[in-house]
């Protein structure tokens, strides 16, 4: 579960009732599937044939440009967590970054699974005695991309979902 059991209005837009823009709810989507891509290829070494995480974060691409409605893209982000949910270590979390992105059109808050399946993703394909220094050195790589519309924002919603986004952000 790494969604909070209130919503952050922060992350809901205005048309429904919250305070994010369309602008930042793109620049968020985007920013999780740039995530997402980063850890990608641990996914695609172990299942190169399936395109389904992939696809997924092409698909959230695309809704950011208004090429296709959100339900393509949250429809998008659930084939890619069923690419994850028959594997394990790297490759698994590597497929729930990337349907955790896609689904950001959906849920917004969703930006946090995306980044927190990424650190984990890294932290799962490396040696156990360096897992913590690789998922510091992701979630560096990761905040170093933040566009600066949202960066508070994110910042924020790590030090407050930190605890249940297995504390990856610390």
């Amino acid at each position: 579960m790494i969604l909070p059991k209130i919503r952050d209005p922060r992350f809901i837009t205005l048309r429904r009732g919250g305070t994010l823009t369309d602008a930042d709810h793109h620049l968020l989507a985007l920013w999780a599937a740039t995530c997402a891509e980063h850890v990608l290829p641990l996914f695609e070494a172990v299942a190169p044939a399936d395109p389904r995480p992939r696809q997924a974060l092409d698909q959230v691409r695309a809704w950011t440009r208004g090429e296709i409605r959100m339900s393509d893209s949250r429809a998008a982000g659930g084939h890619a967590m069923a690419a994850a949910r028959v594997l394990e270590g790297a490759a698994r979390h590597a497929a729930f970054a990337a349907g955790q992105a896609a689904v950001v059109a959906h849920v917004a808050a969703h930006e946090l699974g995306a980044a927190a399946y990424a650190i984990k993703a890294v932290r799962a394909s490396v040696p156990k005695s360096e897992a913590e220094r690789a998922g510091r050195a992701e979630c560096r790589w990761q905040r170093d991309r933040l566009p600066d519309a949202v960066r508070e924002l994110v910042l924020d919603d790590q030090r407050l979902r930190n605890d249940i986004c297995w504390s990856v952000f610390d």
